[in-house]
């Protein structure tokens, strides 16, 4: 942003600080009534003919800025994507550790991707992948939301399962 004599427009429109118009006025004027209040001229719409300049105390609006884009950056959630693999042949034991996996990341509030692996001619029993996939969204359906059903890319099948927004 444009501050005092950084603005190279020979005429501008001036706004003062209460939001009153001052009219068109030279470069040079308009710096002189920034001066006289103690404030800065700052350019607040470089592309309009004459270009829009406001008489502002330039420090306390950056500073407010600043804070208001912490404030922001606080109040935002990061949502992380957690993977879980499973093969088309899974034993039960080992699904349930995946499964608790599943579970404990959707609690904490991370969306789970599901993937099934086809290796060699599994990939001939695509239904079977598909099953692993619906029994894990049946077993997690209390706590999460079925994002995206399950489809294939290349050798394997995803799912996407987004904690539920009862939280």
């Amino acid at each position: 942003m444009n501050v005092n004599e950084k603005i190279r427009a020979r005429e501008v429109r001036l706004i003062d600080s209460n939001g009153d118009q001052l009219g068109v006025k030279t470069r040079q004027e308009a710096l002189e009534i920034a001066k006289t209040r103690n404030l800065d001229l700052v350019m607040v719409a470089s592309n309009a003919n004459p270009p829009v300049c406001r008489i502002m105390d330039y420090g306390k609006y950056r500073y407010e800025q600043q804070r208001r884009d912490r404030e922001a950056r606080k109040k935002q959630k990061v949502i992380n994507v957690k993977e879980v693999r499973f093969s088309p042949g899974i034993g039960d034991h080992d699904f349930n550790t995946k499964l608790r996996n599943a579970r404990k990341f959707l609690e904490k509030g991370d969306k789970v991707k599901a993937s099934v692996r086809f290796r060699g001619r599994a990939i001939t029993h695509k239904e079977l992948g598909q099953e692993v996939l619906e029994r894990l969204a049946d077993e997690v359906k209390d706590i999460s939301t079925v994002e995206s059903k399950a489809k294939m890319e290349g050798r394997s099948m995803f799912m996407m399962l987004a904690p539920s927004s009862e939280k």
